[in-house]
């Protein structure tokens, strides 16, 4: 009798667990008031995908879930990279960031952002959707960061508002702003600009100011942003692929009964989806009203983006060992 007892007293602390965690005979109640952080404006797509996967979540829980998004990292105080760190700490719950600030957790993140690494948009999803995608879904595990889905900024071009960018001798002394990576950095100064790192949020007042002369960014962030507005000249390069990340802290994650994982799991995996293929149809009417704007479209040859190549060349050489062999081969669909 004491051993049955004994055995019954020590059952009673995982009943009591099982119900804090909401899971009470397999429906869960537990309530979540979620704070959202996307880096660019309400009119971008990124904030588009956002505000469907709140509505979605709203909806599939009769509001027991619910999400609060907020647009130009007002969580972070503008600031991409502590965004990032938020979602990996938990003091910020979801994020639609770009790998390219996920460099700041773990550099390896940068490789899906090398110079003139994808010819096309089929190369890009052959990758992400297989061993690419799953190798990053593993850093990010080890980050702290549950991966909900891989959205698209797409193909990063450049922007200035000196001159036409055709050729490496027209990009040089140019002051680019860039985001934060050291592979960025390294890369523009084999470019021979002037690069300047500073925060999204930073960037009109700069370039309208002269601050700076130039940025790079993919058409959605360009058009979101109306950089139209205090530039001049557009160099379609493709030269960087920038993918996103819709990204959930994983100790919450984890923390929520079977159900609601699956449910963030399946509605995010949605969202991110919306984005990218909303970022692909949109791309093509946001070049027709920038260039109604008055924004001047130059796209290089196949022998100047070959001349560019070999400029960026050096970056494989230093960024492998940085990266890793096996994930660069994976990236490169090897």
């Amino acid at each position: 009798m004491s051993a049955v007892l004994l055995l019954a007293a020590c059952g009673e602390p995982e009943a009591e667990a099982d119900v804090a965690a909401g899971e009470t005979g397999g429906a869960c109640t537990e309530e979540y008031n979620l704070k959202m952080s996307v880096t660019v404006s309400d009119s971008s797509t990124w904030y588009e995908a956002a505000e469907k996967l709140s509505t979605d979540i709203a909806e599939a829980t009769d509001d027991r879930i619910t999400i609060d998004i907020f647009a130009n990292e007002q969580l972070s105080g503008g600031d991409s990279g502590k965004a990032v760190e938020g979602l990996a700490k938990g003091t910020i719950d979801l994020t639609f960031n770009s790998t390219i600030i996920y460099s700041i957790l773990d550099e390896r993140f940068g490789v899906a952002s090398a110079p003139f690494l994808f010819n096309d948009l089929e190369e890009v999803d052959a990758v992400f959707n297989g061993e690419g995608g799953e190798m990053f879904e593993e850093i990010l595990a080890e980050k702290g960061i549950h991966s909900l889905g891989f959205g698209q900024n797409g193909f990063r071009q450049l922007t200035n508002s000196v001159r036409p960018v055709q050729s490496p001798e027209d990009i040089e002394g140019l002051k680019i702003r860039i985001p934060g990576i050291a592979m960025y950095t390294d890369l523009y100064q084999e470019l021979g600009t002037n690069p300047q790192t500073m925060t999204f949020s930073e960037v009109f007042t700069s370039l309208q100011q002269g601050t700076i002369d130039g940025q790079e960014n993919p058409i959605d962030v360009i058009h979101s942003a109306k950089l139209q507005e205090v530039q001049d000249y557009i160099t379609m390069w493709n030269y960087s692929y920038d993918p996103l990340v819709l990204g959930m802290n994983q100790d919450l994650y984890e923390s929520m009964c079977e159900e609601d994982q699956q449910l963030f799991d399946e509605l995010g995996a949605e969202a991110a989806q919306f984005q990218l293929e909303q970022a692909r149809l949109k791309e093509e009417e946001q070049i027709a009203e920038l260039e109604a704007a008055g924004l001047e479209f130059y796209t290089p040859t196949e022998e100047e983006l070959a001349q560019f190549q070999e400029v960026a060349q050096p970056i494989y050489d230093q960024y492998e060992s940085v990266w890793g062999t096996e994930l660069l081969n994976a990236f490169q669909g090897e």
